[in-house]
C-alpha cells in the first residue's frame, strides 16, 4: 500500500494541470497587458520587461573593421612559441583570403586587477578597469566578409533585411525620456551594411536608430539634419505641425483595417517621428553642449589631447544620451582608411586605433561607475569578427569569424572573468563557444527581454532578434 502521502504521476498531472493553464494564460495575459499600454501610451513609451532587469540600457562600442583577439584580449603563447611554423591543424574550409604561416603577437600581455585577467599593451589604460570587464573569448559567427559579418552582429542575419538590435530593444522596452529617441547611433559607418544596422526594417518607425553624423564627419562638428528651422519660429513650426498631425489623423480614422493595416502602421509611425522630431530640437542641442562638463571629465575622456579627443567626444556623448533615458545608444570607431581592419601592416593599424580609443574607452567605464550607472548600464566592445593566427602577406592578419573575443562591463554582467576559449593559437571557438545568437540573447536577458517572446508578426510569420536560434549564457550573467 503506498505511503499516505505518495503522489502518482497521473495524480500530479490532474491536481496541477490548471495550474499548467492559469500560468500560459498570465503570460498571454502579460504580452495582451504589454501591447495596450505601448499601444496607448505611445510607441517609445515606457514598457515593462517580461522580468527584472539587471541593466536598463545599452552602450555598443563598435570596433569597425575586426580587432585581433590574440593582439587584445586573448593571449597565446603557443603562437609566439611557433611563429613562423604552419598551422598544426586544417584552417576553416571557407577563408576569406589566403594566409601562410603563423604570425605571432607584436604585444605582451599582462595580468591586472584583482581578477588577474590579461590584456595586452595595446590597452594600458583599459586594464585598468578589467575587475569590472567579462571578457568573451570564444564568440563565433558564420561570415568572414565585413557586410555580412557586420550585419550578423547588428541585425542577426547576414542575408536579409532585419530590424537592428538596438530597433528590437526599442521595441521591447521604449525609451525613459520622451524628447529623446530611444536609439542613437553616433558617427556610424555608411559601409557594409549601412542604415541596414541601425535601421528598423518591418518594426515601426520610430524604433530605427537615429544618426548623429557619420563616421567621415569629426565628432565636435556632427548634427542630426534638420534639427533646427532657418525659415520658421518654433511657434509657427509648432502650428504647423498640428495641422499636418490633424490631416494625418483624420485620414488614419477613415482608413479603417484590413488590407490598410499596413499602411495605417507606416503612418501612425510618421505622427510620432513627426512629434519626436519637434521636441528634439531642443533637447539635441543641449546634450551636445558640453560645456557644462568639468575639465577633469573633459581629460577623463581625452579631449585634452588630439588623438583621443574624437573618439573621447564620441564616448561622452553616450554617456550624456545614455544618463537623459536613451535605451540604446551605438559609438562607432572607424576611419576611411585603417580602421581595425589590417590585412598588412598590424603594428601600425592596430596601435594607431587602440591608442585613439584606450584611453576614452577607460573614461567612459570609470566615469558611468563613479556616476553609479555601470550598475544598470550594459556596456559592449568589439567588432564584427577577430582575425587569423596566420599571416597575411608578411605583416597582417585576414577576416576570422571562427573565433574571436568582445567584452561586456556592468550591466548584470559578471565582473571580472574571461568566459570560453579559443583553441591554442586562437583560429577556432573552443570551450563554451558563443554564437553570436547567443550574444543577443544575453544581452536582452540582462534587459529583462525574453529573447523568445520579444517577437513581432511580419509577412506571415513571427519574428525576432535571435531568429530561430540563441541561448542565454548563464555563465556570463551575475
Amino acid at each position: 500500500m503506498p505511503h499516505a502521502l505518495s503522489t502518482t504521476r497521473r495524480q500530479l498531472l490532474q491536481a496541477s494541470a490548471a495550474g499548467f493553464g492559469y500560468l500560459a494564460l498570465r503570460g498571454m495575459l502579460a504580452d495582451e497587458a504589454r501591447a495596450a499600454e505601448a499601444k496607448t501610451a505611445g510607441p517609445l513609451a515606457p514598457k515593462t520587461p517580461h522580468f527584472p532587469a539587471r541593466a536598463k540600457r545599452v552602450i555598443f562600442l563598435f570596433m569597425k573593421g575586426g580587432p585581433a583577439h590574440m593582439d587584445t584580449f586573448d593571449p597565446k603563447p603557443l603562437l609566439t612559441r611557433d611563429h613562423g611554423k604552419p598551422l598544426p591543424f586544417d584552417k576553416p574550409r571557407v577563408q576569406f583570403a589566403k594566409t601562410g604561416n603563423l604570425l605571432r603577437s607584436p604585444w605582451k600581455f599582462r595580468q591586472h586587477g584583482q581578477s588577474g585577467l590579461p590584456v595586452s599593451e595595446l590597452f594600458p589604460e583599459t586594464a585598468r578597469c578589467v575587475d569590472d570587464m567579462c571578457i568573451i573569448n570564444s564568440l563565433h559567427g558564420t561570415n568572414p566578409a565585413h557586410g555580412g559579418a557586420c550585419l550578423k552582429l547588428h541585425t542577426g542575419s547576414d542575408t536579409f533585411v532585419r530590424p537592428s538590435m538596438g530597433s528590437w530593444i526599442s521595441y521591447g522596452l521604449g525609451t525613459e525620456n520622451q524628447n529623446l529617441p530611444s536609439f542613437v547611433t553616433i558617427c556610424p559607418t555608411l559601409a557594409h551594411g549601412g542604415v541596414n544596422n541601425w535601421g528598423a526594417a518591418f518594426l515601426p518607425a520610430p524604433h530605427q536608430g537615429t544618426p548623429l553624423g557619420n563616421a567621415s564627419v569629426a565628432s565636435a562638428h556632427v548634427q542630426m539634419r534638420h534639427i533646427t528651422s532657418r525659415h520658421r519660429s518654433p511657434r509657427q513650426q509648432r502650428l504647423q505641425l498640428e495641422l499636418m498631425q490633424q490631416l494625418n489623423r483624420d485620414h488614419l480614422d477613415s482608413v479603417g483595417d484590413g488590407a490598410a493595416a499596413g499602411a495605417s502602421r507606416e503612418l501612425e509611425g510618421r505622427i510620432a517621428s513627426f512629434e519626436l522630431a519637434f521636441r528634439m530640437q531642443e533637447s539635441i542641442p543641449t546634450i551636445q553642449d558640453i560645456a557644462d562638463e568639468s575639465a577633469h571629465t573633459l581629460k577623463l575622456y581625452g579631449l585634452d589631447e588630439k588623438v583621443t579627443e574624437d573618439f573621447g567626444r564620441q564616448c561622452l556623448l553616450a554617456r550624456r544620451f545614455a544618463e537623459r533615458g536613451v535605451r540604446f545608444v551605438q559609438v562607432t570607431h572607424s576611419d576611411s582608411k585603417v580602421q581595425w581592419d589590417q590585412h598588412g601592416n598590424l603594428k601600425k593599424g592596430h596601435a594607431k586605433n587602440a591608442l585613439e580609443v584606450d584611453r576614452p574607452i577607460a573614461g567612459l567605464l570609470r566615469d558611468l561607475k563613479q556616476r553609479g550607472l555601470l550598475d544598470d548600464t550594459l556596456v559592449v566592445w568589439g567588432g564584427e569578427f577577430g582575425r587569423t593566427p596566420t599571416a597575411q602577406g608578411k605583416d597582417g592578419r585576414d577576416h576570422n569569424p571562427e573565433g574571436f573575443t568582445m567584452w561586456l562591463a556592468g550591466g548584470g554582467a559578471k565582473r571580472g572573468i574571461r568566459y570560453g576559449t579559443t583553441d591554442d593559437y586562437g583560429f577556432f571557438a573552443q570551450d563554451d563557444k558563443v554564437h553570436i545568437h547567443d550574444l543577443h540573447a544575453t544581452i536582452l536577458h540582462l534587459l529583462g527581454l525574453d529573447h523568445k517572446r520579444l517577437t513581432y508578426r511580419h509577412a506571415g510569420r513571427d519574428f525576432r532578434l535571435t531568429d530561430v536560434a540563441g541561448k542565454v549564457v548563464k555563465g556570463i550573467v551575475a
